[in-house]
This record gives C-alpha cells, structure tokens and sequence, in this order.
C-alpha cells in the first residue's frame, strides 16, 4: 500500500480524498496556489507544497510544477480529484516515467474518453448506443451552421475536450449556431487548452443519469447503479441523486451492461462514471465517459455503503475490488446538492468574497457536508465557485428530500451570494417531489428568474410567531404566553404552539410549531427580522405602536437612475466590448462579453439606443455593478 499520496487539487475534494487517505493510515500532500495558503486542505494534509500563482493556468495545470511537488515530498501516488488535471493522459504519463502511481486509470483509457469526438466513435463500436451528430472537429461558424441544419435543430455545440457545462451551447436556429460556436470555442480553450467542438442532436425532454463503474487489474468490472443528475444550470449539475425515480430494473440492466461493455472496451482500470442522455421513453444515449471521480459520487457511496477513494486507492496499489456484482445492492436513496457562490437574483451570475459567517448544517448518519472552507475564507475569483456539497440520506426518496430540506434550513452562509434559497425552493418543489424530472427543469420552473419559494399561510404564521417573540409588533397583531419548554402565540386568530429557543440572539430556531419540526433561519436586517424557510426570505418588523406610526411619516430615498448604464453584473474579466462610441445599437444586440470563473457572459443591449461613452475596456477586472457603457 502507499506510504504518501499528493492530491493533485484544492478545496472540497482534496479534503474529501485526504480524510479516506488519513483513515487507511497514509499520509497526504496537498498543493496550493498563492490564492489557497490559508485554505482548508492545507491545513489539513500533512505536507504542503506551494505551486504557483493564483490562475490554475499558472498552478493546479502545470504538470512541472506538480512533479517538483511530487519529488520534493517523497509522494508515491497522486490522487487527482475532479478538474485540472484529472482527466490529462500526460499528467498520468509524466507520473508512470516518474515511477509514481496515478491514483486512477491509464492514459491509453484517459486519451481516448477524454476526447468527445473519439470516445463516440469508441462507443459505437462498442455496441454502445449514441446520440446522432457530426463527429469531426467544426472549422468554423459557418461549417456549424450546415451541419446543424443538416442535423435539424435544436442542436448542441460541444467541446471536444469539454466537461463540467463548460464549453456548450443549445441552438435552435442558425444565429444561434453561429454564435454558439463562438462562445463554445472560447470557453473551450479557456478552460481546456484544446477548441475544438463538434455538434450532436439536442434531445428534448431530457434527463442525464450516469452509470457509475469500477474495474480492477483483475479482471473485473462493474457498475454500482445509476445517479439521476438532470437538475442543471447552464449544463452545471446542480442537484444529483441516487438511484434515479425514472429507470425501471429492465433499462437500469440495460444502461449498466453498456457502460460495462465500454469500460472493458478501453481497458478501464479505476472508478469512472459514464453518462447518458435519457429520453421520455427511456431510449438512452451515450454523452461521455468521464475518467475519474465525479462530483456526485458521495450519493453512490450511501446508497452502496462503499467508499469509492479507499476502491480507487486500493485498485491502484494492485488490489482486487471489494465486492462482485452480484453483491451489490442500492438500499435507500440519497441526494446531493451544490452550495455555490452565486446570486440566483441576478441570473445566477457568480459572487465572490470573504465568507464572513459560515454553519453548515450538524452531520449525522442522514446528512453529509463536503466542503473546503472555513468562516473566515475567501471564495475567488480563479475557481469554481462551489462553497459545499450537501448530501443526505433515508430509506426512500420523500424521507431523503425531507432530510435535505431541513439540512438546507439549518445552513447559513454571509458575505457571498449562494444559492441556498433556491435549492430550499427546487427540493420542496411539487414537480420535483414527484420525480417528474428534465434537464429543463430549472429553465421552465424558473424560467422568469429565481424570486424566492413559496410563501404559503402557514409559513407565513410561522414566521410571524417568530417576529412577535422577538418584541413588540405592531406589524403583526400577536400575543404570547409561557407554556413548559416554549410558548403559545396568538396571529390573527390562530393559536401555534412554539417549542424551542426564541431569544434574539438564536439564528437558527429549530424546534416544533404546532408539533411540526422546523427550522427558520432569522436575522437582524435594520430595523426588521430577515426569516428564511424552505427557499422563501421576507422581513417582518417588531415594533412598538408609536415606532410604527413614526416609521410611516420617514421620506423613502429614492433610488438613482442608472438606465443609462451598461453595468456589470458580476466580479470578472472583461474580454471584449463590441460597440464604439457614437455607434447606433438595437436591442438585442451584444454589447460585451464577461468572464467570470472560467464561463462567457454576453451582455446585450434591452433597448435600441446610442453609445455615449465607454468607461472599460477589455482585460480590465470589473466589480460588481461597475459601468462599462453610457447610453445618450
């Protein structure tokens, strides 16, 4: 066995590989940039090794700087994580001449997965089904546009060397096409080095479950069931669970022979997750093969009871997997949500900052937190801008989004953006209670913007009794009595019963009301209380009568006009600004393009009009709200 595995990553995943290295009784390296010295990996390995400066083209992708680290610590495998270079034959390479163990499979599997294009062509031969499409490299928009319409729209524009949402683009017509092209090629070469794209056939209504494999040198090779991940934004996974509500025993069969047959069919050794498109009738279609750990994996270890690092760990020292097919058994459900660093206000645009308050929700036997931060830390600009996995678990699907559902409650994250609300408001969404699931989701339930869950009666009296054990409302017309461990709260009528800590200085009540357990997230916003619950944030203020009388004679400021400003609406790059000034635009028209954690950003104009001024020009960092355009 490995006496020191490197990780060859940062931040949630490098703690998740570290504390499994650390239970097997080996020792851990991690890496750092300058952007991660003070970050949580690298307090928690026993060595650190800094690799460079903030960008990942300058630190985490830089295969020299990784050896040097390797050679320095004495490392004798390398567990890459998910992303940089996890999926890079000539890391995995490098590491072989080095005599060092790739905690992960073979270059020759890695090369031919990792490319979209080549691993389609692998995939047919291999018995597997596919979607239809175009199969070579597109030279320009122009070649895109006659093979989508060749095709028929709508179609999807692809990196060859693409993966996490990055470098992918729906088209429903030739526009789209055109500059679907463009801003794939970009993103492409921005994130992977590599711009090729290639363009398939956009199946509608559809869900993306993945078949999670393990293989052996032994001649074994497995699959451990499926996880159902069509809750995305932008192609970004957001919410994956397992098993999936929609696969019957018959596909679940069919689905786990293919991904197998490939597997075997490029001598996969390792843990791998090869992913499918699933339609309403349950016709699935290989996507890719991803070579390494997945971001979701924590939802196959619940429902399989294996560790997945300690099988990929144990595999690459010459072990046998640990169980045969035949042995395995999915009992229960889990699911996993992505806390992220991002406004869903504002389009989801990502946010940035020092996380001035962070609790993530108790651990137990239901309820897992995967994380890289710490209060205190900083979420930058250079990665991605996941804060937290939240996975939990029970013994079917309603008890595990019951349990997510009060593990999201009980989370409270200041200082940047997250999308904790929205999470809270997508699990307790009837359509997604039900299992009635698409990768469209979010755009057809959110399509208007993300405003909040819903408020409902209940809800709202909760939240009130909440406000009226805080102080004198005069908002809310209330009373209150001491009962044996809480209170009796009257609301316009109604009695609930409190049970639980109601002091000010509580941020997160948990307790019962009228018997029900409840977790309500409060905070001191001015002069009101900010109560959150299942996705719905509303203040509510407690006051006195004559406080309330005087607060309604105080003049609202009013708010300046920026109309006439084209503002950013996130922290990021700006790459280009399209318009000069004088020039007439119209609406529709694009304006500049942002880059913000590795992902394009077009910024388009709302209405026809004139260019003033322009006050950035592109490679400067933009804040958020910060102008870039006037208008006449």
């Amino acid at each position: 066995m490995f006496s020191k595995i490197l990780i060859a990553n940062r931040g949630e995943i490098a703690c998740r590989v570290m504390r499994t290295a650390r239970a097997m009784g080996i020792k851990t390296v991690a890496v750092y940039s300058d952007a991660d010295v003070d970050a949580v990996h690298v307090a928690m390995a026993d060595e650190a090794v800094r690799i460079g400066p903030p960008p990942s083209a300058e630190s985490y992708l830089v295969i020299d700087a990784l050896l040097a680290a390797i050679k320095e610590t004495g490392a004798d495998a390398v567990h890459p994580g998910y992303g940089f270079v996890s999926e890079n034959a000539a890391f995995a390479e490098a590491l072989a001449e080095a005599g060092v163990a790739f905690i992960g499979p073979g270059p020759a599997a890695i090369r031919a997965m990792g490319d979209k294009i080549d691993s389609k062509k692998l995939a047919d031969a291999a018995g597997v089904n596919t979607v239809p499409g175009y199969l070579g490299a597109l030279e320009d928009a122009e070649a895109a546009v006659k093979v989508a319409e060749e095709i028929g729209f709508p179609v999807m524009i692809k990196a060859s060397a693409g993966g996490g949402g990055k470098g992918m683009r729906v088209a429903w017509n030739a526009e789209e096409a055109r500059e679907g092209f463009r801003s794939a090629v970009n993103e492409a070469k921005s994130s992977f080095g590599d711009d090729r794209v290639f363009i398939e056939k956009f199946v509608e209504e559809p869900r993306h479950i993945e078949i999670q494999v393990l293989a052996d040198n032994h001649g074994t090779t497995l699959h451990l069931g499926e996880r159902e991940c069509s809750i995305q934004r932008r192609h970004q996974k957001v919410i994956e669970e397992a098993p999936s509500p929609f696969l019957d025993a018959e596909t679940r069969a069919a689905m786990g022979a293919q991904a197998v047959a490939l597997a075997a069919a490029v001598d996969y050794r390792s843990a791998g997750t090869v992913e499918f498109i699933v339609d309403k009738d349950r016709n699935f279609y290989f996507l890719e093969m991803n070579t390494r750990l997945q971001v979701e994996h924590p939802v196959t270890e619940y429902v399989t009871g294996l560790d997945l690092v300690a099988e990929m760990i144990n595999i690459a020292a010459g072990k046998p997997i640990s169980i045969t097919q035949d042995q395995v058994e999915l009992t229960g459900w889990a699911i996993e949500a992505r806390v992220y660093a991002e406004d869903p206000s504002r389009n989801f645009l990502p946010s940035i900052g020092r996380l001035t308050r962070y609790q993530a929700p108790p651990e137990s036997a239901n309820v897992r937190v995967d994380s890289g931060v710490a209060e205190g830390g900083e979420i930058s600009m250079f990665y991605d801008p996941m804060i937290a996995k939240l996975v939990t678990y029970g013994a079917d699907r309603a008890a595990a989004i019951d349990e997510m559902a009060d593990a999201l409650n009980r989370f409270r994250i200041r200082g940047v953006g997250n999308n904790l609300d929205f999470l809270s408001a997508t699990v307790d969404h009837p359509r997604f209670r039900e299992g009635r699931l698409s990768t469209g989701f979010i755009a057809e339930e959110f399509g208007d913007g993300f405003t909040g869950g819903q408020l409902t009666a209940d809800r709202q009296r909760a939240a009130h009794a909440e406000v009226v054990l805080r102080g004198p409302a005069a908002t809310v017309s209330g009373q209150v009595g001491a009962i044996d461990g809480g209170y009796e709260v009257t609301i316009d009528g109604h009695v609930l019963t409190v049970i639980g800590a109601c002091d000010p200085t509580v941020r997160i009540f948990t307790g019962t009301v009228d018997g029900a357990a409840m977790a309500l997230e409060i905070e001191r916003v001015g002069l009101a209380y900010e109560i959150a619950h299942n996705g719905v944030r509303a203040q509510f203020l407690a006051l006195t009568p004559a406080a309330a009388a005087a607060l309604d004679k105080m003049p609202v400021k009013e708010a300046a006009d920026m109309s006439r400003f084209l503002l950013s609406p996130m922290p990021g790059l700006l790459t280009s600004v399209a318009v000069a000034v004088g020039e007439p635009v119209k609406a529709g028209q694009e304006l500049a393009v942002i880059e913000a954690m590795k992902m394009e950003n077009v910024m388009r104009a709302e209405r026809d009009g004139v260019v003033a001024a322009i006050h950035a020009a592109a490679g400067d960092s933009l804040a958020v709200d910060q102008a870039i355009l006037e208008f006449e």
